[in-house]
């Protein structure tokens, strides 16, 4: 590919995450656990992962990188330790059956759960209330996946998700009886991506479309879920080494990402790989409130991998992952 045009293609991905940051697009969508990146590698790499190819991992970023997934099985699982003590938990598997010939089928799912608040009711006592029952919301996403090698270049990837949140319960007054109500609603998304080597050196573009959905509703206003377009790109910086690097690689990862919710920013990941096996990351977020770098490191032998990720978060300490994989 021409170098003017993989400049231009840099140059608007910046540009299409900079000239909106203006912007306020807040409060806008629900199911905010569908933003969340639980995966220690792509948090590591502040979660630009659009053109990383990364096995059932991809099934969290943009399937189309699960396409060329050489290992017969690829299973990952997530624990992440987030904000305000919230817990999220995903898992992820690939199969690849007939060595990519009619493409990769994966599965994903992820847990969210929320802690206990104590529940209260209003009432005409000293105190004003009265304690109810423990409240325990949670959340739960799970999907199905594909993606195949379209070419020995592109390649193209869907998941279809089935998502569902409940919020507890309460007592409500309907006409004249006390009444409890429960609060649980579901949605089914789509994620749609692609991935195109170029052809120059290690270039990689890509795109993804994730949280496609209908609209929910838990009484009288409807919302959307987080609908987000991402584009990326991603190279080799060692290719412009004139020496040949074998062992080594250092990869830069940039993804320009376009929320609903929230103003557009940009994702930058920094990895540098030694023989496939020790792995040093670290990521940039822009126009991010409480966060804006993160740290990681991985190790992966034998076809087991284990990931950690370290986020500072502002007022809220900081955010810790740990991811364990395994590919045969």
């Amino acid at each position: 590919m021409n170098k003017k045009i993989i400049i231009i293609l840099i140059c608007l991905i910046l540009l299409s995450a900079t000239n909106i940051f203006g912007q306020d697009k807040l409060a806008q969508t629900g199911y905010q656990f569908l933003s969340v990146n639980s995966d220690a590698r792509g948090s590591a790499l502040a979660g630009a992962m659009t053109t990383k190819e990364i096995g059932s991992s991809s099934l969290f970023f943009n399937p189309a990188g699960m396409a060329t997934m050489s290992s017969f099985v690829d299973f990952k699982a997530s624990q992440n330790n987030w904000i305000a003590d919230i817990k999220h938990q995903s898992f992820s598997i690939a199969i690849n059956p007939v060595n990519n010939r009619y493409g990769v089928i994966g599965v994903s799912a992820a847990s969210i759960d929320y802690g206990v608040i104590e529940g209260t009711m209003v009432s005409r006592n000293d105190d004003g209330y009265i304690d109810t029952w423990p409240i325990e919301p949670s959340a739960l996403v799970v999907g199905l996946g594909y993606a195949k090698k379209l070419s020995d270049r592109f390649s193209v990837g869907g998941q279809v998700k089935y998502a569902t949140q409940q919020l507890g319960k309460s007592v409500v007054d309907i006409e004249d009886s006390l009444v409890v109500k429960k609060y649980v609603s579901h949605a089914y998304a789509f994620d749609f991506g692609t991935q195109f080597k170029t052809g120059f050196k290690s270039f990689i573009f890509g795109m993804s479309i994730r949280n496609f959905s209908n609209e929910v509703k838990y009484e009288d206003e409807g919302f959307q879920l987080p609908l987000t377009f991402t584009m990326g790109v991603s190279m080799d910086l060692f290719d412009f080494i004139s020496k040949d690097i074998e062992l080594q690689s250092l990869f830069l990862t940039i993804d320009a990402v376009h929320p609903r919710s929230y103003s557009e920013y940009i994702n930058v990941g920094l990895e540098y790989d030694f023989n496939k096996s020790f792995y040093l990351r670290t990521g940039y977020m822009a126009n991010r409130d409480e966060r804006a770098i993160a740290f990681g490191i991985g190790i992966n032998t034998f076809g087991l991998s284990v990931d950690y990720s370290y986020t500072p978060f502002g007022i809220f300490d900081n955010v810790q992952r740990f991811t364990i994989g395994l590919s045969i």
